[in-house]
């Protein structure tokens, strides 16, 4: 391809060749592109032959991915792409900002890191490209993305890896299948009403022909079977076989409203171990016998403060209890909310509870009541959920939010029946 500034001066613009699934979406005329794809499946590449040609036909283009480096790959492309150009002057480029223009117009190319959307804020876009999307809060399409392309009539292009659970762990979404959701609502909404306005395109790491079978293969011996039909053949997998919960039982005995007559509310608390989250779940029983999750405030955060937000909780939903793990530095966890406490002037009914047999054996009652139909989420908890959905009884990670729920399930459902102690 090539650019032309005059009919005697010509540069010469160097794009890769795309293969069949990367062509697809880079030649879509759809408003609404959400493209899901495995890893070293070439996403990076085809959108960044798919910005390169925007640019040169007058679009201004912004890119934005989570982290640094997804955003230097991108770069790394686009400037490969117009070196020559770049180096004769026709485009101005700035490294700092990661920009390529045509100097004294609009047209532009412009790349950044976006967690939240704040990061987005202030700028707009013909086409827009929100890479690793499953990673990003919603909020940057929703509340920032959407808005900035109504004056143009803009192209958006989302562009994500069904998450597995080792990359749930650093996201930022409020729900972490919330890029899922939206494949399947571009799907489902072109099959009922064909308007090409959405498209939806799906392609493994397999059926990149620039990379090998043999690397892929060995890159696949240190993942999960899971992992890899996340990762690698890239299915968006919102259930796990053998998991104790199910999304459908979840989704048919939730409530949004809840009863006059709770009788007892309890914090269950899973403490942190290392650099994992806290896990904050509060849980209530209606006179009635059923059970209600109230709350999932799990955080990753100092003792001081997730201590804090177990206190807050006590008081804001007059619990009668609070139910922490005492397994691992339990007098270390009972001291500190009873410090933190006292700084807040309450005096909390703290009971520290040890786990003497297996998850699962903890778990699978409380899964029993869910089954039963006698727990009813208060509104969806999409982390919690996800958490839940994701757990099966042979996995050795430990969920703090899982574990929280069941410790706040579990006192409410033996506190005052004989002969039953805590396990």
């Amino acid at each position: 391809m090539t650019t032309t500034l005059s009919p005697a001066t010509t540069y010469k613009v160097t794009l890769r060749r795309p293969h069949d699934q990367q062509q697809a979406f880079i030649d879509s005329a759809a408003k609404r592109i959400i493209v899901r794809a495995g890893r070293r499946g070439g996403k990076t590449v085809g959108i960044a032959i798919r910005a390169v040609r925007a640019f040169l036909e007058g679009q201004r283009v912004l890119y934005a991915a989570p982290t640094q480096d997804q955003v230097d790959a991108f770069w790394y492309e686009v400037k490969r792409s117009l070196i020559e150009p770049i180096t004769a002057g026709v485009y101005y480029k700035n490294e700092s900002l990661h920009i390529v223009e045509v100097p004294m117009t609009k047209q532009r190319i412009r790349a950044k890191t976006a967690w939240n959307a704040d990061t987005l804020r202030g700028d707009y876009a013909d086409l827009l490209i929100l890479d690793e999307y499953q990673l990003m809060d919603e909020q940057v399409w929703n509340s920032v993305g959407a808005p900035m392309l109504f004056d143009n009539d803009g192209t958006a292009v989302f562009i994500y890896t069904p998450p597995s659970l080792r990359s749930r762990s650093v996201t930022k979404a409020r729900d972490p299948l919330h890029a899922a959701k939206m494949f399947k609502h571009h799907v489902e909404s072109e099959r009922e009403n064909p308007t090409g306005r959405l498209a939806a395109f799906h392609f493994s790491s397999f059926e990149n022909p620039y990379i090998s079978e043999r690397a892929l293969n060995n890159m696949s011996l240190d993942m999960s079977s899971l992992a890899i039909r996340q990762e690698i053949m890239a299915e968006d997998v919102d259930e796990i076989p053998g998991a104790l919960w199910t999304r459908e039982n979840l989704d048919t005995y939730r409530v949004n409203r809840l009863p006059d007559d709770l009788a007892r509310v309890v914090i269950g608390v899973d403490p942190p171990g290392g650099a994992t989250e806290c896990g904050i779940v509060v849980a209530a029983k209606a006179k009635n016998g059923e059970y209600y999750v109230l709350a999932d405030h799990s955080l990753q955060a100092s003792p001081e403060r997730w201590a804090t937000t177990v206190m807050d909780c006590y008081t804001d939903y007059d619990a009668d209890a609070i139910v922490s793990e005492a397994n691992f530095g339990g007098d270390m966890v009972t001291h500190t909310l009873q410090v933190i406490g006292k700084q807040m002037g309450v005096l909390a009914n703290i009971r520290p509870v040890r786990a003497s047999r297996g998850k699962a054996v903890r778990a699978e009652p409380i899964a029993a009541l869910y089954e039963r139909g006698l727990v009813h989420h208060y509104n969806p908890f999409p982390l919690l959920e996800d958490e839940l959905c994701s757990w099966t009884s042979g996995d050795p990670k430990s969920p703090n939010r899982l574990d929280a729920l069941v410790w706040a399930l579990t006192d409410l459902s033996t506190v005052g029946r004989p002969n039953v102690r805590f396990i």
